[in-house]
């Protein structure tokens, strides 16, 4: 590895970006820049890695080819798309947040079931609705009408209607009714986005935070902080350590579960991106064991180059 001359490891944090998520990863990333310099800057030190609306990049504000970042940082975090950590992967830059997994992308669910079908973890039944195409589908309320009575065909109600793509400004819709379920695609049609309608499993949810390394354990997996039995806790983290090893990330992954009271655990979401807000549940998980968020932060910086 080659460091710079204070022989502080160089992160290289990758924001921004030409699509809807360009605030998101903007504020994700200086988020990580902010952490690293508040609570890591001993060992670590950031370079603010920055894709512009224009799709030009740019390290600490000049602008520079992806292949010119190779000497310039020992290791990316990545806050974008996770075709992006090829680039990166190709010069041989150990990649953390946002993996290269194809299927940790919220718009490859198809990709994922099948994945959690190989290790007999179950998810909710979905139908993914393609982005409306005025030409092919006719109208706006031709095609949801269309598009609900899929879903209604396939799964019944309550169903979780979102945007396939992470969009705040489009709300998640719970639809118990035929005519909400209408609703809700149009208004993924209006924010012109693909949309996932899920069906709603009914249970406890827990949030399990797994990362390798963390106080000398290959796999920890911080304690569960939602109200669960002891057994179910138990059989939670199992659940999100076998997907953990399937997925073989090597660094983080937040396992969103829900347990149905009798249909058993389903996977509901996976994040390969730590949250690191004061506020967060990656925080609230780390201190109910006495550490803080940068302590998990710096064991996935140091686990990334043991891939």
């Amino acid at each position: 590895m080659s460091q710079d001359i204070t022989n502080k490891i160089r992160v290289g944090v990758l924001r921004g970006g030409v699509d809807s998520c360009y605030k998101k990863s903007l504020t994700e990333g200086g988020n990580v820049i902010a952490h690293i310099l508040e609570n890591l800057s001993d060992k670590y030190k950031p370079v603010d890695i920055l894709i512009d609306t224009n799709g030009i990049w740019h390290v600490n504000g000049v602008p520079i080819e992806p292949e010119g970042i190779a000497g310039k940082v020992d290791v990316i975090w990545n806050t974008l798309h996770p075709n992006l950590s090829k680039v990166f992967k190709d010069l041989s830059i150990p990649i953390v947040g946002v993996n290269y997994l194809n299927f940790l992308s919220p718009d490859n669910r198809v990709m994922l079931e099948k994945h959690m079908k190989e290790i007999n973890v179950k998810m909710p039944r979905h139908l993914i609705l393609p982005l409306y195409k005025e030409d092919i589908d006719g109208t706006k309320e031709k095609y949801a009408t269309q598009k609900a009575k899929d879903v209604f065909e396939k799964f019944s109600s309550p169903w979780i209607v979102r945007p396939l793509v992470s969009d705040v400004s489009m709300g998640v819709h719970i639809a118990n009714t035929f005519p909400e379920l209408v609703n809700a695609i149009m208004d993924g049609i209006k924010h012109n986005h693909g949309i996932v309608v899920e069906e709603l499993i009914i249970g406890k949810f827990a949030s399990v935070h797994t990362l390798a390394g963390f106080r000398n354990k290959d796999i920890y997996s911080f304690p569960i902080i939602e109200k669960f039995s002891s057994l179910e806790k138990e059989k939670l983290i199992f659940i999100a350590q076998k997907i953990y090893e399937h997925i073989d990330t090597n660094d983080y992954l937040k396992t969103d579960l829900i347990l149905h009271p009798t249909k058993g655990i389903y996977l509901s979401d996976i994040s390969s991106y730590p949250s690191l807000s004061e506020d967060s549940h990656l925080n609230q998980s780390c201190e109910s064991v006495g550490a803080k968020t940068h302590h998990a932060l710096a064991s996935i910086l140091e686990a990334s180059f043991s891939e």
